[in-house]
């Protein structure tokens, strides 16, 4: 029998009920903040994630579905989509003013990297985008949309992880001093590091064995190095912050694992489920736009993974929000065509309903309803429609009453079930 791909899987039941329901707070959010959404292709040139993400990352180097096509062109199945959006912006000529642009998307990503819970091969991602604003108000400004976003989900017990990580015109001098402070424990650290000390010194602080972490105790930090405007610019990030009492902590061994971010890097941590992990990351990327052949545009964005939000929105909350349809059951002949006219009429009024057609007794068709979690079942057979109305039956209390026909629907909004 044919199984998903290792990897992949099929999301149905609960955890699409969750998805679905992240997707619509976020759209709502998105849209009071003045965000428009963008749907870019899963399938992009490899150059667009090489430029971006960078040959050295762990993602281009390992974890990135890429091959040549039928028609030989070297393409990638996006691992993340800021440079995918960033690609498309410069296409449509979204820069020709210098007008800000929000956009946030919604869609599954691709990345071979060790299974473990909450992450997957192909894996969704919520993300939001700002370009054209270089300023710390306009990082604030999508930190707000981010933490309102978290908070209309429910999750409140939240840290924002945040460092500055600078421009490329001050990390030589940091780089120096890491690769000297690297070459006196070169021994403890992975081959993975020792590639990336070169390659990318700012790397090795983000690789995840525990014996490289330990290895780095007491290095160098790149705060040290900064830029007077760096310097500022994170500053008068962490003024606002303040103002806006979002809480937040320094961490100068924050970077993240793309080479893009220049100034601002965060992550958001969550201690929702008891112990303190992070949830999501994200940060200012000032030349990404120009490196993948735009202009000098600014950007800045994050992105949040939709699996591991939906697992943890489940384990806090149990059942999505929203309620089960209404099962109509006809019973008899005459009552099913009465039924559908009925069925028809009442989903444009906006009400729910999901009609029993199986002509099988109603005990059945009770059982169903019974197994399925329905909260409410109405029946209607001859004898009601000769009456002109409908037993509807709660499921839950193990109760029933009847309504009449013509005032189901008011009847319904303004009883406890809708």
């Amino acid at each position: 029998m044919a199984q998903t791909v290792k990897g992949t899987r099929d999301i149905f039941g609960p955890e699409l009920r969750w998805f679905q329901w992240i997707e619509e707070i976020t759209r709502q959010t998105m849209a009071r903040h003045g965000y428009e959404e963008i749907r870019t292709p899963v399938l992009e040139e490899i150059e667009v994630f090489k430029r971006s993400v960078g040959e050295s990352s762990d993602i281009v180097n390992k974890e990135m579905y890429d091959f040549i096509d039928k028609g030989g062109r070297h393409v990638a199945m996006r691992p993340e989509n800021t440079a995918g959006v960033v690609r498309a912006a410069i296409q449509h000529k979204f820069f020709e003013t210098n007008d800000p642009k929000r956009l946030y998307y919604i869609g599954p990503m691709f990345r071979y990297e060790r299974m473990q819970t909450g992450r997957y091969r192909q894996f969704w991602q919520i993300g939001a985008e700002i370009f054209g604003v270089a300023t710390p108000e306009a990082d604030a400004e999508n930190l707000t949309l981010l933490f309102e976003l978290l908070q209309e989900l429910g999750l409140v017990k939240l840290t924002l992880s945040i460092n500055s990580v600078g421009t490329p015109e001050c990390r030589p001098a940091f780089y120096q001093a890491l690769r000297d402070f690297f070459d006196k424990s070169e021994s403890e650290f992975c081959a993975d590091c020792h590639r990336r000390i070169q390659e990318n010194p700012l790397r090795v602080l983000d690789c995840k064995i525990p014996t490289c972490q330990a290895a780095l105790e007491g290095h160098p930090v790149i705060t040290d190095f900064l830029d007077e405007v760096s310097l500022k610019h994170h500053a008068r990030l962490k003024e606002i912050l303040t103002a806006l009492e979002i809480p937040f902590e320094d961490n100068p061994r924050l970077v993240r694992g793309l080479d893009y971010y220049t100034r601002t890097a965060f992550e958001v941590m969550s201690s929702d489920l008891g112990a303190q992990s992070a949830l999501l990351g994200g940060g200012r990327y000032d030349g990404l736009v120009k490196q993948l052949g735009g202009p000098e545009v600014p950007g800045f964005g994050w992105a949040i993974g939709l699996d591991r939000l939906a697992i943890l929105m489940q384990a806090i909350h149990g059942d999505a929000p929203g309620k089960k349809p209404i099962l109509l059951i006809p019973v008899g002949e005459s009552a099913a065509i009465k039924a559908m006219i009925l069925a028809k009429e009442w989903r444009w009024a906006g009400l729910e309903i999901q009609l029993e057609t199986r002509n099988v007794p109603l005990k059945k068709s009770l059982q169903t309803a019974n197994r399925q979690d329905f909260q409410l079942a109405m029946i209607l057979g001859d004898s009601e429609i000769e009456q002109g109305v409908i037993t509807v039956k709660d499921l839950t209390q193990g109760t029933q009453e009847t309504m009449k026909l013509d005032s189901v629907v008011s009847d319904l909004r303004q009883s406890a079930y809708r």
